[in-house]
């Protein structure tokens, strides 16, 4: 399986997600440059954290006007898989690859800590290898990643199965998501996006390895 990781100005954990791919799932892995469409035939494509163009306007604003966004849309159309991780899960709500929307935390700073989750759905390919209502400790760095939506969008994400993590109880809460919501996939299945770094968890000598449990399970019956 070949991964590619998306780069534009001002991301700053392109090279995590790169390490976590190269070296430790042990996947052939690309940078995808922001202007250019060019996917360089990844299967499964990362939009990594960070403060994409100086997070000017909102979060994710500009970035969803880059080149390789009209690539990505044309992957996740087709059914690829593409992962949103902080900045990348405010890009893909701003490009209407993922509903809803990120905003200010509740308590107007820049949050940076180990958080828990808890994994709301394991039938899932990002979730395959996680246990029901198993618990991860994965780090959270955003200052804006208060997840919100209306109560019938919030309705059909939990219809669906669509929430694929909660912060594990409202003290875990680091933003005010409604809902504790950490993370959510599209409806078809493909497009996942969260807000915690499952990239940054995924060695013990960084504090935690649950990162893997999400990583892995990309791999999970996959060639």
């Amino acid at each position: 399986m070949k991964f590619g990781v998306a780069r534009f100005p001002g991301s700053n954990c392109d090279q995590d997600a790169y390490y976590a791919i190269k070296d430790v799932l042990g996947q052939p892995v690309e940078y995808l440059w922001h202007q250019e469409a060019d996917l360089k035939g990844a299967d499964v494509v990362v939009i990594p954290g960070g403060f994409s163009f100086g997070d000017y306007l909102r979060c994710g604003a500009i970035a969803r006007f880059a080149p390789v966004m009209e690539a990505v849309q044309e992957h996740a159309a087709k059914g690829g898989i593409v992962i949103g991780i902080c900045n990348g899960f405010q890009i893909l709500c701003e490009s209407r690859l993922l509903p809803g929307a990120l905003i200010r935390n509740d308590g107007q700073k820049f949050v940076c800590k180990h958080v828990s989750l808890r994994v709301e759905n394991t039938n899932t390919v990002f979730t395959r290898n996680a246990k029901p209502d198993q618990i991860l400790s994965i780090p959270v760095a955003h200052g804006e990643g208060k997840y919100v939506c209306d109560d019938q969008l919030h309705d059909q994400l939990q219809a669906n199965g669509q929430i694929l993590f909660r912060y594990a109880s409202d003290d875990e809460n680091p933003n005010g998501s409604i809902d504790n919501i950490a993370g959510i996939m599209n409806t078809g299945g493909n497009v996942f996006g969260m807000m915690p770094h499952p990239e940054r968890a995924c060695d013990k000598a960084l504090g935690s390895a649950d990162g893997l449990v999400l990583l892995g399970s990309l791999l999970n019956g996959r060639s």
